[in-house]
């Protein structure tokens, strides 16, 4: 029962080979794509300075040719150099230099990245950047959105073509859940005794309760009733209470009986404190 139970809290969540990534020591790693809309918001801020930089660009250089005595059958040339200079290399240039960062991007918390997860070098963000000046700059953007809906990671042509994606790195900061001994059982844990219990098994019971929201009624009780099995070995009494309330209160229970070990073991050095610290008798401080 052990052995079943404990597949469904590793994971924590249901198998999505889309967002999956399995690492050389065949460690699976659960990766966030960004959405189709963060993906736009930070490219409208991306395409925003890009244009703007690259039309101040262009109109210094068509005002200082005549100075500098370039002929006006050249200008055109200029103007188009002055475009693949500003929308092609540069974003090329800051995303290889940033390792897949961007001002948009570094506002909305994603990165640019190989499809296997590694940074991407400037043969990858050359692609992206060219094939976004004809998927971005000519439509709008519009055909940029119109294919990433189409998959799972929302990539536009350029990462298709570039093997890369976008991958968002921000991470909500969960505080902690601290709880005490359900009511039901308070009785019980006043006199119960509770074994230290094995690592493997002390740490599926903590996944479970940090999960439990997170599986169907069905899928949480089985779980909970085979941890129960597994932990009533090193309880006694057991007493007659739900699975769950009977694992949280042996969590509990475990945690405040290391506590209470830990600030004893804390006391104690810091009375052998002076006695550690000391210099044999007659010995002379150097220091």
């Amino acid at each position: 029962m052990s052995g079943s139970a404990s597949a469904p809290i590793a994971n924590g969540m249901d198998y999505d080979a889309e967002r999956e990534l399995l690492t050389g020591e065949a460690v699976a790693l659960q990766l966030r794509a960004s959405s189709v809309i963060l993906r736009a918001a930070g490219a409208a801020i991306d395409y925003l300075v890009y244009v703007v930089g690259t039309g101040l660009l262009v109109w210094l250089l068509l005002e200082t040719a005549p100075s500098l005595g370039v002929p006006e059958n050249l200008y055109a040339a200029v103007a188009i150099s002055s475009a693949v200079l500003g929308l092609v290399i540069v974003p090329a240039v800051v995303e290889t230099a940033s390792q897949g960062k961007s001002l948009g991007r570094w506002a909305l918390g994603d990165r640019i990245v190989r499809d296997d997860g590694g940074a991407v070098s400037f043969r990858h963000a050359f692609i992206r950047s060219f094939v976004g000046l004809f998927e971005i700059v000519l439509t709008l953007g519009g055909a940029a959105v119109m294919i990433a809906m189409l998959n799972a990671r929302a990539k536009r042509l350029g990462d298709l073509i570039a093997g890369t994606y976008s991958q968002y790195e921000r991470i909500a900061r969960i505080a902690p859940r601290t709880f005490g001994v359900p009511g039901s059982l308070a009785d019980w844990a006043e006199t119960a005794d509770v074994a230290r219990l094995p690592d493997v098994l002390s740490r599926r019971i903590a996944q479970f309760l940090a999960q439990a929201g997170g599986h169907t009624p069905a899928t949480r009780q089985r779980l909970a009733a085979a941890l129960a099995r597994d932990a009533a070995v090193f309880v006694s009494p057991v007493p007659d209470a739900d699975p769950e309330l009977f694992l949280a209160a042996v969590a509990v229970l475990r945690r405040e009986r290391e506590a209470r070990a830990l600030d004893l073991e804390r006391a104690r050095l810091e009375q052998l404190a002076p006695t550690l610290g000391a210099l044999p008798h007659g010995f002379p401080d150097r220091g």
